[in-house]
């Protein structure tokens, strides 16, 4: 992600989270090892793969539940059982067991220049925020990955009780910033809610195109 690349300077500039600024590693050989690790289940990587990809269109549908602690954990759990279901070979395991294998296969980390560029933004005098489809772990997440000191503001949609492309959240994240729409770009790798969403809000936005890699693993 190249600061330069924005253009003339602005007001504000609002980012997505996955696939902008983080990456998802990717999941299903953490999922096998720490299967087989933990409770000495072997499983095919593609059966792993095809469990992840059930439980992370069941976690996209109702992320918006997990807006508090208490209804994170409630939405883990079910998650945690739709990743059972998708895998025969850990029908024994319980919903702490099997939640537990879950979250400690899935892991973030920083794209190389997100930080750089979040600071060469800056430095520009530039307002920045974090807007993304997420629950209310992402302030941690961030936090944990050095990024949540190098904005301004974090707007997490399950907080909000509204996700992208819906314009108002982008127009809370405005308000957070202090900035207009005209004066602000929307940074992010998703066409349909990223770009679609920041350009009916008014923004300026501007695709990231990280490769096959990190829109396989979102």
């Amino acid at each position: 992600m190249n600061a330069g690349g924005t253009g003339s300077r602005s007001g504000a500039v609002l980012l997505d989270a996955l696939g902008t600024l983080i990456e998802l590693v990717r999941p299903w050989p953490l999922l096998r090892r720490t299967l087989h690790a933990r409770h000495g289940i072997e499983i095919a990587e593609e059966q792993a793969r095809d469990a992840l990809r059930a439980e992370m269109a069941y976690y996209r549908e109702h992320h918006l539940e997990g807006h508090d602690t208490r209804s994170l954990a409630d939405l883990r759990r079910r998650s945690a059982l739709v990743l059972r279901e998708n895998l025969p070979e850990a029908g024994d395991l319980n919903v702490e067991e099997v939640t537990e294998v879950l979250l400690d296969s899935l892991r973030f980390t920083p794209f190389p220049d997100a930080a750089p560029a979040l600071a060469e933004l800056r430095a520009l005098g530039m307002r920045l925020a974090v807007v993304s489809n997420w629950d209310c772990s992402l302030r941690g997440i961030l936090a944990e990955l050095g990024l949540a000191g190098a904005v301004d503001a974090i707007v997490v949609s399950a907080e909000l009780g509204s996700c992208k492309p819906e314009t108002h959240i982008f127009e809370a994240a405005l308000e957070q910033v202090g900035c207009g729409a005209g004066e602000t770009l929307f940074v992010g790798d998703q066409p349909e809610t990223d770009i679609a969403g920041a350009r009916a809000a008014g923004l300026r936005p501007v695709l990231v195109n990280r490769g096959a890699l990190a829109a396989d693993d979102s």
